[in-house]
């Protein structure tokens, strides 16, 4: 008998994903992950990204509990699974944000004014150091909390990050400034601080209640950006899950049907599909025929035809016809359940941000500690005054405090996607820009992305015969139909009215049309000319006797071979993956100019992922693009998933990047983009650090006042905002 609590039989016992709170940076998911691993009998894997904890373990040796204890040892946060799925998640994201927008907002209410007076003596009113402290106590105080507990944990389990520095550097500040107002002169009323460069040996009228305030205001700011910006992992899964049937007509035993929720059909269950009705489950056809919308899975706009014996799939919609199935796969075995797996999986594994921060945190952040308690103790050995030596060691911490690196990433992102948004380019995270830098091929599904999706009549037929054609099919609903009406009344042609209609699914439709017999149907193989590869070609036949062909085909859009050399321009390898026959494919490649070893055709939403892990196999940083729920799983497992805004929400969930325009073109442009924002993260990332690694020395050696430490941690926070403003000055091509 295991010690697992009975709260939760309903999940594997083995395996469970846990919902963390209280990470702040990649360090803190790098601490639960060794903590976790130490118990016995478990495995697991902490993303910071999706704030998840994938977790394998042996139910003998340690339950669920265990396991929530054991992250809530070392001061973070853990939440069960629960059958709702992920509404907990949704609300502790929200809270979480809410939290850091009420700190952002007081800290910049109240430090702002601090800030002004600080630095303009003319400003200074009798009094205004005590007014000052009592505006700067409730940020250095309740706005940096976060970072004070995220200290205080840090030094529990005698470890440091950020956090650490920031908080150490706050409670110096704000501490010596308290000291000073209370055991010195900086206290009397109708005292003035003035700026200098270098401090005065024995001045007691320097407070750094700004630093302190600004300090925190900056650092949240950064982390409020930080927190919208990340990923909700879960968004596509709800999606995805969405397009499912809610209800499905279950028919009993005297032939009545009874309306269920899908959820509970079972193997067997025979259901009844109407047209325009989603499929209640996976199942095969007993009853009827008809043409079932595959795109769902095939993201293929050719509907499939079925008939009594063939199988079909839950969610995708009945297009004519009355169908009766018997459920085959129900639940989570669907291929929906399984496609919704498939993203889950993917998505999971994707790298945490980048976070270079937090990555030499751990030797950063000891050593200025180190630093300004030597320079600490150094003085106070030579002057013997702790006012004194404190000034130096004060210095030391706030020119080391990171704000500038705080503002690096999300600043940058912040005008990046915003400049992305005016282009119509949607940007989710910081992980995106990672990935572009080295991504080297980039897989285009077909349908939607490269063709446009609808189906249309291709050549000049003859206009007689195309009339007759389109008289017959403006009865019918196949989109074939649609293309033949559509083109005809494009060319302005009358339709005479069809009578004594009728549809074999998967061969044709028949009319009189003026006195004649009309038929449209799949063409045989040798009634097919020459140069139809790519074209799906019906054959119209006048009183039984064959009279031409019309033929239709998905279209390639436009603007696709622009797309496909601007890809080569960058670096990039152009693939073309499908779920169309091969002939097709190949034409639609040969049509933008991709060469035919870089299609593959006929496959499924799983095999898009293979194709995926296949090239990442090889040492390849892959880029998707696709429109569809079939491409939803491939998208999130590439490095780069780009989905268009005209295709499906889960695609768009399940993606990097979103084109808010069905133009391919604007791909490129999102990757030159995503490139440009994340050179300006690094320049900023780099100056952050060369500025504090500069300015340190010199804080050492009394050559710099605590006051302009803090004007320089400012100015240099200026500087990154300012440099990432110069993404506002990108421009896509225009030659397409």
């Amino acid at each position: 008998m295991t010690n697992e609590p009975s709260t939760i039989p309903q999940f594997d016992l083995s395996h469970i994903d846990l919902s963390l709170t209280g990470m702040t940076c990649a360090a803190c998911a790098n601490r639960i992950e060794k903590k976790l691993n130490k118990l016995d009998g478990v495995t697991a894997t902490v993303n910071y990204a999706t704030e998840k904890a994938n977790v394998h373990f042996d139910p003998a040796k340690v339950g669920t509990d265990a396991l929530v204890s054991a992250i809530e040892s070392i001061g973070y946060g853990a939440l069960l699974p629960t059958p709702e799925g992920d509404a907990a998640d949704t609300d502790a994201a929200a809270a979480h944000l809410t939290d850091l927008r009420r700190r952002l907002v007081v800290a910049c209410v109240l430090g702002f004014p601090v800030l002004v007076v600080s630095m303009a003596s003319s400003l200074q009113f009798r009094g205004w150091q005590w007014v000052a402290l009592a505006l700067a106590t409730p940020v250095a105080a309740w706005s940096a909390w976060p970072f004070h507990r995220a200290a205080w944990r840090n030094l529990q389990q005698a470890d440091a990050s950020m956090d650490t520095l920031v908080s150490v550097g706050v409670i110096a500040a704000w501490g010596y400034s308290v000291y000073a107002l209370v055991a010195t002169s900086a206290g009397d009323l109708g005292m003035k601080m003035a700026m200098t460069l270098v401090p005065e040996r024995g001045a007691k009228d320097h407070l750094y209640l700004e630093v302190a305030s600004t300090t925190v205001a900056l650092i949240l700011l950064g982390r409020y950006f930080e927190a919208r910006a990340k990923r909700r992992a879960g968004g596509a899964l709800r999606a995805l899950l969405a397009l499912g049937a809610n209800e499905a007509s279950v028919l009993q035993a005297d032939g009545s049907e009874r309306t269920v929720p899908v959820a509970q059909l079972r193997v067997g269950d025979r259901f009844v599909v109407r047209p325009g009705e989603r499929i209640g489950a996976d199942g095969v056809v007993e009853d009827g025929a008809s043409a079932v919308d595959m795109s769902l899975v095939t993201g293929e706009s050719v509907p499939v035809e079925v008939a009594e014996g063939d199988g079909v799939t839950g969610a995708t919609i009945n297009t004519h016809g009355r169908l009766v199935v018997r459920a085959t796969r129900v639940g989570s075995d669907t291929a929906l359940a399984q496609m919704a797996r498939l993203v889950e999986a993917a998505q999971s594994g994707k790298a945490p941000v980048q976070r270079l921060a937090d990555r030499v945190a751990g030797v950063f952040v000891p050593v200025v500690i180190t630093l300004a308690v030597g320079t600490l103790g150094f003085w106070f050995a030579r002057t013997g005054v702790f006012t004194e030596a404190i000034t130096p060691a004060v210095a030391v911490l706030i020119i080391a405090c990171p704000c500038a690196l705080g503002l690096a990433t999300p600043t940058a992102l912040l005008v990046g996607t915003g400049r992305g948004a005016q282009l119509g380019i949607l940007i989710k995270g910081p992980e995106v820009l990672e990935s572009t830098q080295w991504v080297d091929t980039i897989v285009l599904d077909k349908t939607g992305t490269v063709t446009t999706g609808r189906m249309s009549l291709v050549g000049e037929p003859d206009t007689a015969l195309l009339a007759l054609a389109a008289a017959v099919e403006q009865a019918s609903e196949h989109p074939i139909a649609k293309a033949v009406v559509n083109a005809a009344v494009e060319r302005g042609l009358s339709l005479p009215p069809v009578s004594e209609f009728t549809a074999e699914a998967g061969v044709g439709a028949h009319g009189l049309v003026a006195g004649q017999r009309v038929s449209v149907r799949r063409a045989a193989e040798h009634e097919v000319p020459a140069g139809s590869d790519g074209h799906t070609v019906v054959s119209v036949y006048i009183d039984g006797a064959f009279r031409g062909t019309l033929a239709v085909a998905d279209t390639v859009k436009p603007n696709s071979a622009v797309a496909i050399e601007r890809f080569r321009r960058l670096g990039l390898r152009p693939m073309l993956v499908t779920g169309d026959n091969e002939s097709t494919a190949r034409a639609v490649a040969h049509e933008v100019g991709i060469k035919p070893e870089n299609v593959v055709a006929g496959v499924l939403p799983h095999q898009k992922v293979e194709v995926v892990q296949r090239l990442q196999a090889e040492g390849r940083v892959v880029a998707m693009v696709g429109d569809g729920v079939n491409d939803a799983a491939a998208l999130a497992a590439a490095n780069l998933g780009i989905a268009m805004g005209s295709g499906t929400d889960v695609a768009i969930e399940a993606s990097d990047l979103t084109l808010l325009r069905a133009d391919l073109p604007s791909a490129a442009d999102a990757i030159r983009l995503s490139r440009r924002t994340l050179g300006v993260i690094k320049g900023n990332l780099f100056w952050a650090f060369a500025y504090n690694v500069a300015a340190i020395p010199l804080a050492m050696s009394w050559k710099l006042s605590p006051v302009v430490a803090g004007a320089a941690m400012a100015f240099s926070s200026v500087f990154v905002v300012s440099n990432s403003l110069r993404l506002f000055g990108f421009r896509p091509h225009r030659d397409h």
